[in-house]
C-alpha cells in the first residue's frame, strides 16, 4: 500500500484505486470537514447517519457524539466486531457470553467510556468462508439482538453464497432476519435472480457504494466488475418490481478521504442530490423512494 499523500495530481489515480494509498483510508483529523459536510447534508434533507465502525476499527463514540452535536445530524453508532483480522488478540479465550455482555453494555449503558449508547450491532464482519471466530461473533451478535431488540448490519464475505450462509447462522442462533441488513450487495450479487433469492429470506438488502464508481472491485484479487450508480438503480428497480420495496436501503459507505467534498468527492449528500433524481427519471415512484430513505431505516432502527 502506497504512502503518498492526496494531491490534485494523483486524485484521478486514487479515485480508480481508492484503497491503494494508506493516507486515503485514514479519516482521523477530518472531523472539521465532516461537520461542515454533514451540515450540508442536513441542509439537503438528511437527518441521520448509521456509523458502522465496530470494535477493532478505532471506534470513538465520544468523537462521534461531538460531530453529531456540532452538525445537528443524528449519528447511530455501532457495536460488535468486524472481520477476523481486527478481532482482539484474546478472542480465542473470550466466550460468546463475554462478547454478548460487551455488546449489551454498549447498547444499554454506553460505549467507549461515554454514556452514549449504540443503536446498531455492526458492521459485523464476515469472511468467506466464515472463520471460527467470525462464527462465534455472529452467534453472539444474534444473541445480543435477541436480548435487546437492537438491529444488526452485516459485512458479508466476498462470495455470492456468503449472505445466505450468514443468515442461516444468525437464525439458528436466535437472530431476527427481518431486523438485519446485509450490506455491500453491490459487490456480492451480480444478477437480479441472486438478489431476489436472497430477498425471499426476509432480510433487508443494502446497496451502499453509491458514488463509488470503479471498473473492478478494489478488494478482490479475482477481477470483479463493479456496477455504477445507474446499474445499482436498475438492480434495485428490479427488486422493487418483484414486491420487495419494504426490504431495501441504500447508502454511500463513506470510509475514505477522497469521497469527502473537501477532497473532490461527492460527500454525504450524493444520494439526496444526484441519485434520487435518476431513480425518479427511471420510473421508481416517490412512494418507493420514501420507503427506501425513510420508512425502512426507521423500522429497522426502532427498538425498545
Amino acid at each position: 500500500m502506497g504512502t503518498m499523500s492526496l494531491t490534485m495530481e494523483n486524485l484521478g489515480l486514487i479515485r480508480q484505486f481508492p484503497y491503494s494509498i494508506s493516507a486515503n483510508i485514514n479519516l482521523h483529523g477530518e472531523e472539521h470537514h465532516m461537520v461542515e459536510e454533514l451540515k450540508f447534508y442536513k441542509k439537503n434533507g438528511g437527518c441521520s447517519i448509521v456509523e458502522c465502525t465496530s470494535l477493532g476499527l478505532s471506534r470513538d463514540v465520544g468523537k462521534l457524539r461531538k460531530i453529531s452535536k456540532e452538525s445537528g445530524v443524528n449519528i447511530i453508532c455501532g457495536t460488535g466486531y468486524y472481520i477476523d483480522s481486527t478481532h482482539p488478540s484474546n478472542m480465542d479465550v473470550l466466550t460468546q457470553e463475554d462478547l454478548v455482555a460487551t455488546m449489551v453494555r454498549d447498547i444499554t449503558e454506553g460505549a467507549d467510556g461515554t454514556n452514549a449508547r449504540c443503536g446498531v450491532i455492526g458492521e459485523v464482519g464476515c469472511s468467506w468462508p466464515l472463520t471460527d471466530s467470525e462464527k462465534k461473533v455472529m452467534e453472539a451478535s444474534a444473541t445480543a439482538q435477541s436480548e435487546t431488540g437492537c438491529p444488526v448490519i452485516i459485512h458479508p464475505g466476498r462470495h455470492t453464497d456468503a449472505p445466505t450462509e450468514i443468515i442461516r447462522v444468525l437464525q439458528e442462533a436466535g437472530g431476527d432476519v427481518r431486523a438485519t441488513v446485509m450490506s455491500h450487495l453491490d459487490r456480492t450479487f451480480f444478477s437480479p435472480e441472486e438478489c431476489l433469492d436472497f430477498a425471499a429470506l426476509g432480510g433487508i438488502l443494502e446497496w451502499d457504494f453509491f458514488g463509488l464508481e470503479v471498473s473492478g472491485s478494489p478488494w478482490q484479487s479475482v477481477s470483479t466488475d463493479m456496477p455504477n450508480d445507474a446499474m445499482r438503480i436498475d438492480m434495485i428497480q428490479r427488486v422493487l418490481q418483484e414486491g420487495y420495496a419494504d426490504q431495501v436501503v441504500i447508502s454511500h459507505d463513506m470510509d475514505t478521504k477522497h469521497r469527502l467534498m473537501h477532497y473532490g468527492g461527492h460527500g454525504y449528500s450524493h444520494i439526496l442530490l444526484h441519485v434520487i433524481p435518476v431513480m425518479l427519471r427511471k420510473g421508481i415512484s416517490q412512494d418507493d423512494i420514501n420507503k427506501i430513505l425513510i420508512d425502512n431505516p426507521r423500522r429497522w432502527l426502532t427498538f425498545n
